[in-house]
């Protein structure tokens, strides 16, 4: 009886061992598949997580009658692809198995897009954004959705990132991406749709985190501009963190494009941004398998008190300019949009999201918006002491220097000196600019400094891109 009793005992045991393991075995999703989500429309979507390779699963999608049939594999992971239908909902995601069953609540079908960068991109109400906080008693809208990621550095790629998803409300807006929420209010009141903005912006962060680092490590100036930053205990310092935990893990959930506002923290080397800026996107897009539409605004005036050059802000603006010559891209001049040159972080967003809005509604939906790109230099040439700047992107409304005061013109001859000019806007895209001290010369500059404020516009409201025609 007392070896009966033991055996009992054991496979008592044994079973107890065995129950919980049973009832942990979990079918999970990433945490970017939660309630309130919305997915991109009109497309094959890839849904993914993981589950105890011995664990049976359905997963059902309420926009289609297809079951999918799951069990995850030696790494405990599963996939499957299913095409989305337009946009509406709201849709549910439902998993069954042996020992439990869920749903995912409330999703809609839309347009998505990631928000990315450091502070001007992750600045919120919560930081003081005027506009922002202004719109906070009115931004309720179930047909925008928010999905704030928390922040996560990490020398190794992650699985899954934290965040959740909310119903754009005025709890959820006053700690989101104020420039995130103004780009998606815009396309949601001209595309007539659900949309989606997922904020993974880190402010201070440096473009390299975003980079994998074996990729930044390749090119001399980008070894050399990662060797410079400088160590901190509020962002990752290291390349390749950033992109390691917030940006692999999601990289296979379905988006629109992606807006990005960064470079500030990259005036310490900015030769190297243009080359890192286009190995991001090109990185991003080669494990999206897409090429999505980049759109970025260009860094805002302001004075960077250690730098005694007053030029580097100027350097990372025309290295940023630079990378338009990637497919489906586009930059917002925002050289108008400082209420204080000494602050880095411009206290109103909303023109800015407008701005970028207005890039995505015409040259990636293909709306009818207005004018969406700043004039911009496309030749120069010089006729005896005048200097005739011709630009691109001027609408048919033409140039006007506002309030008739004419700022920012720069002029220099052949000792590389440059002096104020004088300028007169000769056509619908075209100025001269000289001075009565320069008889020969040479080179010309608009805005090009760290902290201009220009005057020179397109009629249309939008202001034009600094520039300068010299290699200096």
């Amino acid at each position: 009886m007392r070896v009966f009793n033991c055996i009992a005992r054991t496979i008592l045991a044994v079973i107890a061992g065995i129950i919980p393991l049973i009832c942990q075995a979990k079918v999970t999703l990433p945490s970017i598949f939660a309630d309130h989500m919305v997915l991109q429309q009109n497309t094959k979507i890839r849904i993914w997580g993981w589950a105890d390779p011995w664990e049976n699963a359905t997963v059902t999608v309420s926009w289609s009658k297809e079951k999918f049939s799951i069990k995850g594999d030696a790494n405990a992971s599963w996939h499957f692809f299913v095409d989305t239908p337009a946009a509406g909902g709201p849709y549910a995601i439902t998993v069954k198995s042996a020992g439990e069953s869920y749903s995912i609540q409330n999703i809609m079908v839309g347009e998505v897009w990631i928000c990315a960068g450091q502070s001007n991109m992750e600045w919120s109400a919560k930081h003081g954004v005027k506009d922002a906080l202004q719109e906070l008693p009115t931004a309720k809208s179930q047909q925008i959705r928010l999905y704030k990621m928390q922040k996560r550095g990490t020398p190794q790629r992650q699985a899954d990132v934290k965040g959740t998803w909310s119903v754009c409300d005025s709890a959820s807006l006053y700690n989101f991406s104020a420039v995130g929420y103004f780009f998606g209010k815009n396309l949601r009141q001209n595309l007539d749709t659900p949309v989606g903005l997922i904020d993974m912006a880190w402010g201070g962060s440096y473009i390299e985190s975003w980079i994998p680092d074996e990729l930044v490590e390749l090119y001399p100036n980008t070894r050399q501009s990662a060797k410079t930053i400088p160590p901190s205990n509020h962002w990752p310092a290291h390349a390749g963190y950033i992109y390691n935990a917030m940006v692999s893990p999601i990289i296979d959930f379905k988006f629109a494009g992606v807006i990005w506002y960064q470079g500030e923290s990259n005036t310490h080397f900015p030769s190297a941004y243009r080359q890192l800026q286009t190995m991001m996107i090109e990185h991003w897009r080669r494990e999206t398998q897409s090429t999505f539409p980049f759109y970025y605004v260009q860094i805002a005036p302001f004075v960077y008190k250690n730098d005694s050059t007053g030029l580097q802000g100027a350097y990372v603006r025309e290295q940023q300019a630079a990378t338009l010559d990637m497919p489906k891209t586009g930059i917002v001049v925002i050289t108008d949009q400082v209420d204080n040159l000494q602050d880095v972080h411009p206290a109103y967003k909303s023109e800015v999201g407008k701005r970028l809005a207005g890039y995505a509604l015409a040259e990636h939906y293909g709306a009818k918006t207005g004018h969406h790109k700043s004039p911009s230099l496309s030749k120069s040439e010089t006729k005896g002491n005048k200097i005739i700047i011709t630009l691109k992107n001027v609408s048919d409304k033409g140039l006007e220097f506002r309030n008739n005061e004419i700022k920012e013109i720069f002029i220099a001859g052949q000792d590389r000196k440059f002096i104020e000019g004088k300028a007169r806007i000769i056509g619908k895209n075209q100025l001269e600019i000289w001075s009565d001290q320069i008889n020969r010369p040479v080179a010309a500059r608009f805005a090009f400094s760290n902290a201009p404020s220009p005057t020179l516009f397109d009629k249309s409201g939008l202001p034009v891109a600094p520039f300068r025609t010299d290699d200096w």
